[in-house]
């Protein structure tokens, strides 16, 4: 094996579980600190020399293909627009055209956020006989029951998978990333035109031949699949758990924020940890505390925001208390459109 690695990300998803942010966004583009997750996904690859990259869209897919068709990350961005959800083998399976049969490939889930040594993970697969390796984390055995367990013999080959076990059936404490390397042999395993995904039609088929290898992850890793996910990992950043590139931390009395908004008023108080987007608009002796504000936001004066997420274009003019507000809302005493 030998040539550079090409990398695909997995785009297509809808990203249900964040609504309602993900309404007018799609989960990629929704951001940590001020920047979307394939932004941070995009800069890995790049640091590890993977330049040439290739997503399956689907959800809002125009938002991402205008985002990165002409980007300054140093991506050879190429794309596929699907009609349908394929699974998350079909959709692999029609960027068969993009990879050389000659070299592995890695595969990434489009809201995984991770400080994964993504390069280990190559040079572990290219050592080994598998046609696929897995990046699994080891996880405290009360969250099993969240996550699909993998199961290894004391070589780090897959035995088994246990699909959110119990904590007493649990076999296994270590749980599949979602990063994966193949090699091109994979689509053999995988047939044209059918909904097909990895966990369910194609990985037992590679258990039976004892094909399946792993490496760990011992650095941060989280997915944003969800709300509290993604409070979290904002939180994350702020507690030095997670690290790439974003606007400065500014400590203040209370807490700290990063802003990429500039000249924010000076009366504002800042409780906790809150990220500020672009554009944003703070009225004075407003008090922010432990929220996520995205870019285009108007927060009147003397207003408080707490443990909550508001997305871009929203004009907000009411105390908000742990809500999550969609795009372009207005919400005021007499016009209140709050989701939770």
């Amino acid at each position: 094996m030998s040539g550079m690695i090409k990398a695909m990300v997995m785009s297509a998803g809808v990203g249900s579980r964040l609504d309602p942010l993900t309404k007018a966004v799609p989960k990629p583009l929704v951001p940590i600190a001020n920047k979307p997750v394939m932004d941070i996904l995009f800069e890995k690859l790049q640091t590890i020399g993977i330049n040439d990259v290739i997503c399956n869209t689907y959800y809002l897919a125009d938002q991402i293909i205008n985002r990165y068709k002409n980007n300054n990350l140093g991506i050879n961005f190429n794309y596929i627009k699907e009609d349908t959800l394929s699974g998350t083998a079909g959709g692999v399976k029609k960027c068969q055209f993009f990879f050389d049969k000659e070299n592995p490939f890695l595969v990434l889930s489009a809201d995984g956020l991770s400080n994964a040594d993504l390069q280990k993970g190559i040079d572990i697969h290219k050592k080994s006989n598998a046609i696929a390796t897995i990046g699994i984390k080891k996880i405290p055995l009360e969250e099993v029951s969240h996550f699909g367990v993998v199961v290894t013999d004391d070589k780090g080959y897959i035995t088994e998978f246990q699909e959110k076990p119990s904590v007493e059936e649990a076999k296994s404490t270590f749980i599949n990333t979602g990063i994966y390397i193949f090699n091109y042999e994979i689509f053999d395993y995988i047939p044209e035109n059918t909904f097909y995904d990895f966990a369910k039609n194609v990985f037992p088929k590679l258990l039976e031949k004892h094909a399946i290898n792993t490496f760990p992850v011992e650095e941060y890793w989280s997915d944003i699949g969800t709300i509290e996910q993604y409070k979290q990992s904002t939180q994350d950043v702020f507690d030095g758990k997670c690290s790439f590139a974003h606007e400065s931390v500014v400590e203040t009395k209370n807490g700290a924020y990063i802003s990429a908004t500039e000249n924010l008023d000076k009366s504002v108080q800042f409780i906790g940890h809150s990220t500020i987007g672009k554009n944003v608009t703070i009225g004075s002796n407003s008090v922010i505390e432990n929220s996520i504000i995205w870019d285009n936001v108007t927060i009147g004066d003397n207003i408080h925001i707490s443990n909550s997420v508001i997305a871009s274009n929203c004009r907000i003019t009411v105390d908000l208390y742990s809500q999550i507000i969609g795009a372009g809302e207005s919400v005021a005493p007499e016009n209140i459109k709050i989701c939770t």
